[in-house]
């Protein structure tokens, strides 16, 4: 593997440190301070800052579909092999699998363990379903076939107005698979694609950059529109989860990194600045250019991280995966319904197709709970149970973003070592020195993606 240019680390490495108050992750961490001091003392006011929130995430999702494309489409091209596409495909198909499934059986385990929902003594003919009734219609609409059709697009073009992931994904894999068939011909194609990914991501640059005012909107009207009390309410269930997918991260994200030979810790250490913004604004969608960028500064190479984080995305929603067997656990204990074997069986089958395509939006674990709560056999457990975690949801969704944001990352650090193409060097040597070898992630300028012969080009020193 093509060692990356070294004139590019060491002028990072002597670069000056930035004063304090310029680093990203601590104006975020500030914003989300402050966003949380304001909807406490002034709800009113935190709850008519939500388009801050909603605009930040907004210009993030209208340059995912478009990067997306592009980075899968060069990936596919540059590595020339079709046959190595689908090997680097289905191994990580198989990771997203195992890992998932080993996410949905610890919440089930922790609900049994922990009783969350016992003595809550829910009386489910007095719960008012009419305020998730929104969801139950979409989850009902979410059956197997119409989930396989949803992921064709009306058109090509369909699919990057809506910015439907799965679409996304689908057209981008035909698209690199027929540009690589072309061979030469195409080449121009894939040296323009490349171009335009590395424009793409620094728009994204530009736009990150006001992610403290994201995070400081979307706090401010979390705390003003539900209150801190809401959580008080409902502290153990928040707090089972919580605990719960750090565990997951620490144990077994921790025990798979370490097996790969890295600490999950120094993992997390690296990806602070993603994790601030991600938490919040509950989204795992707006950091996906830049864990695209920082994994292949993390040495995977880029062949594997054009295709793992993308359909990660999609494919490894370990948050979520926890949160949908605990939190239906915690509901079938709410109102006193005892689940069987089989019952439990269908809990991991259907939890673990709806949440595909869940993609870290805010608010899509909610509707995969309502899916999952709808296909279990003589359902003891009414979907009207989800209002008891209606208004704590918001809260829990930045759980499920920060997991799902950390197993992908760690998937794709993992997949590209299992496909003998991970610079373990380079690893040790940005995992040893975050903050002199890397730069923070408002001054990042994106790694170009991959040429023809698979060598990474060489890029400007961010300015």
């Amino acid at each position: 593997m093509a060692q990356m240019p070294q004139p590019a680390a060491t002028h990072a490495a002597v670069a000056p440190s930035e004063p304090w108050y310029k680093v990203l992750y601590i104006q975020v961490l500030i914003a989300i301070a402050l966003g949380v001091a304001v909807g406490y003392l002034y709800p009113d006011f935190g709850k008519s800052l939500k388009w801050l929130g909603d605009a930040f995430v907004a210009l993030i999702k209208m340059m995912i579909a478009p990067i997306i494309f592009c980075t899968i489409v060069h990936g596919i091209a540059s590595i020339g092999d079709l046959k190595k596409v689908g090997r680097v495909g289905l191994k990580a198909l198989i990771y997203f699998e195992v890992v998932s499934t080993i996410a949905l059986l610890i919440g089930i385990i922790v609900g049994e363990i922990i009783q969350p929902g016992a003595g809550f003594h829910a009386d489910p003919s007095k719960l008012d379903a009419s305020k998730v009734a929104g969801y139950a219609q979409k989850a009902a609409a979410d059956s197997t076939i119409a989930h396989i059709m949803a992921i064709i697009p009306k058109s090509f073009f369909d699919a990057f107005a809506t910015g439907d992931l799965l679409q996304v994904l689908l057209i981008s894999i035909l698209t690199g698979v027929v540009v690589t068939g072309m061979g030469a011909k195409a080449e121009g194609i894939s040296h323009a694609i490349d171009t335009a990914g590395q424009i793409f991501f620094r728009i994204i640059g530009m736009i990150v950059k006001l992610a403290p005012l994201g995070a400081f909107g979307a706090m401010a009207f979390t705390i003003g529109e539900y209150g801190i009390g809401k959580v008080v309410d409902l502290a153990w269930l928040v707090g089972t989860f919580y605990v719960t997918a750090f565990l997951f991260i620490v144990l077994v994200l921790g025990g798979i990194a370490r097996f790969a030979g890295f600490s999950i810790f120094r993992f997390l250490a690296y990806i602070k600045d993603e994790l601030l913004i991600v938490l919040g604004t509950s989204s795992s969608e707006t950091v996906l250019p830049h864990m695209m960028t920082k994994m292949r500064r993390l040495g995977a190479s880029d062949s594997v991280v054009g295709l793992v984080i993308p359909t990660g995305y999609s494919f490894n929603l370990d948050g979520t995966n926890i949160y949908m067997t605990l939190a239906t656990l915690f509901l079938a204990q709410a109102v006193g319904a005892d689940l069987s074997i089989g019952q439990y069986a269908t809990i991991i089958v259907v939890a673990m197709l709806t949440s595909k395509g869940a993609s870290g939006v805010t608010g899509a674990g909610f509707i995969t709970l309502a899916a999952t709560l709808a296909a279990i056999p003589n359902n003891p457990v009414p979907v009207a149970a989800m209002t008891l975690v209606l208004g704590i949801d918001k809260f829990m969704s930045e759980c499920r973003a920060l997991t799902n944001l950390v197993g992908n990352g760690v998937a794709c650090v993992v997949v590209s070592r299992w496909e003998g193409e991970l610079d373990m060097a380079k690893l040790n040597e940005v995992m040893s020195h975050p903050v002199t070898i890397g730069t923070h992630i408002s001054d990042e300028s994106p790694e170009p993606m991959a040429t023809e012969t698979g060598t990474p080009s060489k890029v400007a020193a961010a300015e």
